[in-house]
Formats: C-alpha cells, sequence, structure tokens
C-alpha cells in the first residue's frame, strides 16, 4: 500500500464478453463506487471519464488482460494510465464473500492496492502480437491438416477393394494426396463413387491447408527475422521456437524483471524436491507449457548434435545426474540463453555475459568465485552466453535476481 496515497483512486475491473464492471476503492482501502460498461470504445471513454470523476486515478487492476480484457487494457494505456494484470481470484476468498462481477472487480483492486498484483499486461499493439495472430492460424491449420491425413488413411482402409489396391499401389505422400485430389467419382450411384467423393474432397482441403501454412511460414519467417535476428542463428533455435518466446515475452519484454522470473514464466526455475538425505530438484510443472516444450525440443536438437552439449551431458552422467535432471539443468540454460537475446540489451544484459552473473548449475542459489579463468557455459548457441563465472559470495544486486525462485523462509 505504500506506492499510493490514501487520495488515491484504484479501479478494478472484471471483464466480460459484452460487459465489464468496475469497482474504485481509495488508497484507505474504502469502496466508493462501481459502474458496468458496454464493451467497446464509447464504453471505455466511458469507464475512464467515471474514473476521473472519483479523483486522482493511481492504477487500474484487470483480470483477462489477454482475453476479453485486451481492448480495455489497450485504451487505457493509449491514454497513460498504469495498468496491472489481475490473475484470478482466490477461491477460499471467493466462498467466503460470494461471488458477482463487482466483488470480483473489487477483489482485483485489492490486490493492486495490497501489492499482489503487480504484474504489468502485454502491450499487444506491434510485431510480436502480429506473430501470434500468424502462429494462431499456422497452429489450427496444421491440426487440421494432421486430421485430414488420418480421415484420409482411416477411408482409404474401409474403401471398396478394387479403389483401395488401386489407390495403396501409389507411392510417396504427395503423390497419393495428388491423385486423390483428381479423382472423378461421377455420379453418386455406388460406394466406389461415395468413396471417391470423400476422398477428392478431404484430399483437397489438405492440399489448401498445406498452401495456407507454407504462406503463414514465410509470413513468420520475415518477421522472427526481424523481431530477433540473433535469437535464430542459435544452434537449434529455429523461426517456431523463436516465435513461441516472442509470444512469451509479448510486445513490451521490459514487464519481465529478471532472468528468474523469465525461467519462472517458462516453468524450467528449479524446485526443490529433497528428502532426508537426498538434495534434489525436480522439474516445475507450471509457467508457460508452450515455452517450456519449445525449451525442451532445443534441448534435444542441441543432445543430438551440439558438442559442448553433448560433453555437458557425460559429465553431468558421471556425477550420477538421470536424464531428466539432466535435461532439466539444459532448459534452464537455454531459459537464460534466450532471455539474453529478449531482455539483454535493454537491461544492459549482452547474451555474452548474462551467464556471467549465474551459476552453470541452476540447483542453487548463489554465485562464487574461485581462482581460475571463467569456463564456457555448455549450451552457449551461436551469439549466446558463452561465459560463466565460477563460485562467488553473492552481491545483494545478484540475490535481488534469483529472488523471483528463491524459496523464502520466515524467520524463527
Amino acid at each position: 500500500m505504500g506506492q499510493f496515497l490514501p487520495t488515491d483512486i484504484i479501479i478494478g475491473v472484471d471483464t466480460h464478453k459484452h460487459t465489464h464492471a468496475a469497482v474504485a476503492i481509495t488508497g484507505l482501502g474504502a469502496r466508493i463506487a462501481e459502474l458496468t460498461i458496454q464493451v467497446g470504445r464509447d464504453g471505455y471513454r466511458e469507464l475512464e471519464a467515471w474514473a476521473l470523476s472519483l479523483g486522482t486515478v493511481g492504477a487500474f487492476g484487470i483480470e483477462g488482460t489477454g482475453s476479453y480484457g485486451a481492448g480495455l487494457v489497450r485504451a487505457l494505456r493509449d491514454n497513460g494510465h498504469v495498468v496491472h494484470e489481475v490473475t484470478r481470484p482466490d477461491r477460499q476468498l471467493r466462498h467466503q464473500h460470494g461471488k458477482t462481477d463487482h466483488l470480483d472487480a473489487e477483489g482485483a483492486a485489492r490486490a493492486v492496492l495490497g501489492g499482489r498484483a503487480r504484474g504489468l499486461p502485454k502491450a499487444g499493439t506491434r510485431q510480436v502480437e502480429m506473430i501470434r495472430h500468424l502462429k494462431v492460424a499456422r497452429d489450427t491449420a496444421v491440426k487440421a491438416r494432421t486430421q485430414a491425413m488420418l480421415t484420409l488413411k482411416a477411408i482409404i482402409v474401409g474403401a471398396p477393394a478394387a479403389l483401395r489396391e488401386q489407390i495403396e499401389a501409389l507411392t510417396g505422400k504427395m503423390t497419393l494426396i495428388r491423385s486423390l485430389a483428381a479423382l472423378r467419382p461421377g455420379p453418386i450411384t455406388s460406394t466406389t463413387a461415395s468413396a471417391k467423393a470423400s476422398l477428392r474432397a478431404i484430399a483437397r482441403r489438405w492440399l489448401d491447408l498445406d498452401a495456407e501454412i507454407k504462406a503463414h511460414d514465410a509470413h513468420l519467417e520475415d518477421l522472427v527475422g526481424r523481431c530477433a535476428p540473433t535469437m535464430i542463428q542459435a544452434h537449434g533455435i529455429k523461426t517456431g521456437t523463436a516465435a513461441e518466446m516472442l509470444i512469451l515475452a509479448g510486445d513490451n519484454p521490459e514487464r519481465i524483471r529478471s532472468e528468474a522470473a523469465f525461467a519462472k514464466l517458462c516453468g524450467v526455475c528449479p524446485i526443490p524436491a529433497s528428502s532426508g538425505k537426498t538434495s534434489r530438484h525436480r522439474l516445475n510443472r507450471g509457467g508457460h507449457r508452450q515455452a517450456n516444450a519449445a525449451l525442451y525440443r532445443v534441448v534435444v536438437v542441441r543432445m543430438r548434435a551440439h558438442q559442448p552439449t553433448l560433453a555437458y551431458v557425460r559429465r553431468r552422467t558421471a556425477e550420477g545426474k538421470s536424464k531428466p535432471e539432466i535435461i532439466r539443468c539444459l532448459k534452464r540454460f537455454v531459459a537464460r540463453e534466450i532471455f539474453g537475446y529478449l531482455c539483454g540489451p535493454r537491461r544492459g544484459v549482452s547474451p555474452e555475459n548474462t551467464a556471467a552473473l549465474f551459476r552453470s548449475r541452476p540447483t542453487a542459489w548463489c554465485l562464487r568465485r574461485e581462482a581460475g579463468p571463467p569456463e564456457r557455459s555448455p549450451i552457449a548457441g551461436a551469439g549466446g552466453p558463452a561465459v560463466r563465472e565460477r563460485r562467488s559470495p553473492c552481491s545483494s544486486a545478484k540475490l535481488r535476481l534469483l529472488n523471483d525462485h528463491q524459496p523464502r523462509r520466515r524467520p524463527r
């Protein structure tokens, strides 16, 4: 509450498809007004005028900033207002206090006032938002193309014997698809004619989806090349992975406070899983799962053909680490490297020296320096972080960077 004055107004908004519910509270937590608006530019202007009429607006707390609240967020940010992203309300509090739209909006305002909602929403106004739109279209087209191919195979299996033998004589996927697209079923008077009509329609659909996917790939390659030209030069990181990471960071990567916060957002920060004499960490099951899957694909590629990664795998295997634990460490490395590409230059941390702030083993929390030259990072790709320091006492700045996923302990 220290960042707001008692006279400041905090607005909480619960967003829906057709209406938004808003509640205003003061810097002392007193509820003073509520409003319901229609979704649209007129409603956004009405909400802003209503908030300004109550006094000095300290901040807006909005639920669903990536879906129903995206338009409101853009309108408020364009007019210079501070907007915070509010996650879903606590279920225990909702069970105790009940559920209405204005109660949810009040909870959003109190989350901002209490400091629980500090995250900034994605801007969604520049090239990364374009990449997200094209990526959504491409992913759905890929799923539909896969379904079309599975349907073709299922119909061929049950087709009349003569037609099935004719089709099975064809070799090559594209040869098969083009032959099926060129079928002439004629009048639908037999099962053979109906099977041909079905196969021709699905094959033509497959060809249309394939052309659509290639067009999306070309646009994505151009946009990603302009947004992250250095990242796609790294080993194992190409257009698909780079697009997923750009979507994760958004058009305003400054909202990610540290490399540790980025790792937590990807779901690769270490989770303690120790018991008795066993001291270990496990994979994080939270975070952005598409980004986590992209990191996994990068690690798998590097474990096959990247010599520094292969050497690292052999060394950690000799130390008694299991393959899942080694993959966890490598995913943490790749997340650190990608953070350098996305956010390093803005923060004065280049991809070359990002890894120097952290140990190569993500299961440790502190850095200590020993005598001797720095050694190479086991996963650095082309242009990625190449140097990591040996262990040294943690400075307060480094501890702040690690604070996002460091376990907090209460004093005894």
